[in-house]
C-alpha cells in the first residue's frame, strides 16, 4: 500500500536523503531547487511524496507556472535539465504518476516530465510525447587533474594557457563572488538574446546548496571577464550556468573557466562532469565535446492533450527576431524586464 503525500519540505532532510541515495538521483531533484523555485519565482510546487510502512519510497516535484498568457504547465523540473519520477518500483512510480494526472486536469493545466533517463511507466500511458532532442554531455573524470590535463589535445592546452600567459586570474569561492558572476552573466544574457534570470534566483540557489554550490570567476586584472556557478550531487558536478564576455574572447577565458571547475572536480574525488544540455553538433556541443564529454539522452515527456496550447511559444522566425531587439536594450533595462519574463520561460 503506498500513500502519496504533498508535503511542504519541512522534512527536507528526509526528501535530500532519499534522492541523494537513489541511483537516478541528480542535482536538480534536490530541496534547494525546489525552495528556490518557489521563493524567488512564487511557483508554487507540489513536491509528491510516496510512503509505504518502510518510509519514503518515491518522490515527485512538481512546480505549476501560470503564465499571463495561455495555459499554466505542470512542470517537473523548470529551469534545468531533468526532474521527473525516482521510486522504488514501478507500482510506486505508477502512483506518483497518477497524482500527478490528476493535478494536472485539477488546474487545466499541461504536464511535463523531464527525464535524465527512459521512464517506462510514463511512456505506457500512451498519454505522452518526446519533445526534445538535446542531450547532456558528460565528462568521466580520472583520479585527478594531472591525469585529466595529460589527456587533453595540445591544441586544448593551449587554448586553456593563453589567458594565464595574458594575465587572466581565476577565483573560486561561494556567494562572495556572486555580484561578479552576475555582472558577466547579465550582461552575456543580453547579448545573447535571452532574459536572464534574476540575481534573486541565484542568490537563493547559492544559499540553499550551500557547501555543494562553487562561484568562479576569471578577472582581467579587477574586471571580471568570465564566471560560472557549479552544483554537486554525489560523485557528479554539474555546471547550470557559465558566461564569458564576447570582447576578451581572444583571450579564451572561458576555457580558463571550465578548467578552473575541471581541475577542481578531478582533484577533489569527483568522478563525473556534467557540462549541461546541448543541441546535437551545434556549437556548445562541440564547444563540450572538446573536452571529451559524451552525449547522454534527455527524455522529456509532454503530456499530448496540452501540445494544442504551445501555440503561445514563439516560432523559430519570431524567436530571432524577439533576440534581436533584446540584444539591443540597454543593460539596466535588460536586466530589469529579463527576470520578469525568465521567471515564465521554464527551460
Amino acid at each position: 500500500m503506498v500513500e502519496i503525500k504533498n508535503i511542504n519540505l519541512s522534512d527536507q532532510q528526509a526528501w535530500d536523503n532519499y534522492v541523494q541515495a537513489h541511483d537516478g538521483g541528480g542535482v536538480y531533484l534536490s530541496s534547494a531547487w525546489q525552495q528556490a523555485v518557489e521563493n524567488s519565482y512564487g511557483h508554487p510546487m507540489f513536491n509528491l511524496a510516496a510512503y509505504s510502512q518502510h518510509g519514503l519510497v518515491g518522490v515527485l516535484p512538481l512546480a505549476l507556472i501560470r503564465k499571463p498568457w495561455g495555459r499554466g504547465n505542470l512542470v517537473s523540473l523548470p529551469f534545468c535539465d531533468y526532474g521527473g519520477i525516482l521510486a522504488d518500483s514501478g507500482a510506486v512510480a505508477q502512483a506518483l504518476l497518477e497524482r500527478a494526472l490528476h493535478l494536472a486536469d485539477e488546474f487545466d493545466a499541461g504536464l511535463e516530465i523531464r527525464m535524465a533517463q527512459a521512464e517506462a511507466v510514463v511512456e505506457r500511458t500512451g498519454q505522452f510525447c518526446q519533445v526534445t532532442n538535446k542531450c547532456r554531455m558528460v565528462l568521466d573524470l580520472p583520479g585527478s587533474a594531472d591525469q585529466l590535463w595529460k589527456g587533453f589535445k595540445s591544441k586544448l592546452r593551449s587554448q586553456i594557457n593563453r589567458g594565464g600567459k595574458a594575465g587572466l586570474v581565476s577565483r573560486r569561492g561561494g556567494a562572495e563572488l556572486l555580484d561578479d558572476f552576475y555582472q558577466v552573466f547579465a550582461r552575456n544574457m543580453r547579448d545573447l538574446g535571452s532574459p536572464v534570470h534574476s540575481e534573486k534566483w541565484m542568490r537563493a540557489i547559492i544559499a540553499g546548496y550551500g557547501k555543494r554550490a562553487t562561484v568562479a570567476v576569471i578577472y582581467k586584472d579587477t574586471l571580471p571577464v568570465a564566471a560560472g556557478i557549479t552544483l554537486s550531487h554525489g560523485d557528479s558536478v554539474t555546471i547550470p550556468w557559465a558566461s564569458a564576455l564576447r570582447e576578451f574572447s581572444i583571450l579564451s577565458p572561458n576555457m580558463l573557466l571550465y578548467w578552473t571547475f575541471l581541475e577542481y572536480a578531478a582533484d577533489n574525488s569527483f568522478s563525473r562532469f556534467d557540462f549541461g544540455r546541448s543541441t546535437p553538433e551545434e556549437g556548445t556541443y562541440v564547444f563540450k565535446k572538446q573536452w571529451g564529454a559524451q552525449p547522454r539522452p534527455l527524455y522529456w515527456y509532454k503530456r499530448e492533450d496540452s501540445l494544442a496550447f504551445t501555440k503561445h511559444e514563439m516560432s523559430g522566425g519570431c524567436r530571432q527576431a524577439a533576440e534581436k531587439i533584446w540584444r539591443h536594450l540597454p543593460l539596466p533595462i535588460a536586466n530589469y524586464c529579463g527576470p520578469r519574463l525568465r521567471k515564465y520561460i521554464d527551460r
